[in-house]
């Protein structure tokens, strides 16, 4: 038990900025396991950016609560995933080979196509939720986060770690993960769809799926496997499309 509380906690000091105990730190063999609670710190993610949705848009219009709803995830996770997102837009936008890409990529400098990228997945995300019906954004925004980590996870679980040197911290958390950490990502990911209270909403896992098959194939042809930035992508691509898919069932089946 104490164990397994601090692979959590190592997960939660790694994915987030929420604050742990000191004896917490990044030991290598506890971020190899983290991975396994990715879809959980998601749902506590998605809690935050709930809550503070629910509180602020009892004070200020839906526009401005959403806005403080993305504000508090992407504090609450340091833009751990937008940042992974704009690296693989920079590196696939600008690279030719493999080296460069992965070069591109590890350099801390925002690109035009990153830059390009962080605003539309951010403008996506925006106008997505605020055609939502208000009462049911906060439950969106918790499905959102749990269920695209899941995916993320698919990612790591189906392609294989790219990067061939030791000083990537993301390393240890996205080189592998198993079967039975795969299922309890799903477990996690999946289970908030359960509040929406119809299994019409299962549907959303189809396209979120593509989403990742997608990326995927990008990364399978240019760099041959995958890294923590594209599961970063990943993240917030699926997350993205999670959002649409609502949209879709609202419309023509909900």
């Amino acid at each position: 038990m104490k164990k397994e509380l601090q692979i959590f906690l190592t997960a939660m000091m790694f994915f987030t900025r929420i604050p742990c105990p000191k004896w917490v730190n990044h030991d290598a063999e506890f971020l190899k396991q983290s991975s396994k609670y990715f879809s959980l710190i998601g749902i506590i993610v998605g809690i935050i950016g709930a809550l503070s949705f629910y509180f602020s848009v009892l004070i200020f219009p839906v526009e401005i609560a959403i806005l403080c709803s993305m504000l508090a995830t992407i504090y609450a996770t340091g833009a751990f995933h937008e940042d992974g997102f704009a690296d693989v837009c920079d590196g696939l936008g600008g690279g030719w080979t493999k080296t460069k890409i992965l070069l591109i990529m590890k350099d801390s400098r925002l690109g035009t196509y990153g830059a390009a990228g962080l605003i539309l997945i951010l403008a996506f995300k925006f106008f997505a939720l605020r055609t939502m019906p208000v009462t049911h954004i906060p439950l969106a925004i918790i499905c959102g986060h749990s269920l695209s980590r899941f995916i993320a996870t698919t990612l790591i679980y189906t392609h294989p770690y790219v990067r061939d040197t030791d000083d990537s911290k993301a390393k240890p958390a996205a080189k592998t993960i198993s079967r039975g950490m795969l299922l309890l990502n799903a477990c996690f990911g999946v289970a908030p769809l359960l509040c929406f209270n119809t299994p019409w909403v299962f549907l959303t896992l189809l396209p979120c799926y593509l989403s990742k098959v997608f990326l995927g194939a990008k990364f399978k042809k240019w760099l041959g496997g995958q890294t923590g930035d594209c599961a970063g992508a990943v993240q917030q691509f699926s997350e993205i499309v999670f959002y649409l898919s609502l949209l879709v069932l609202w419309k023509f089946i909900l």
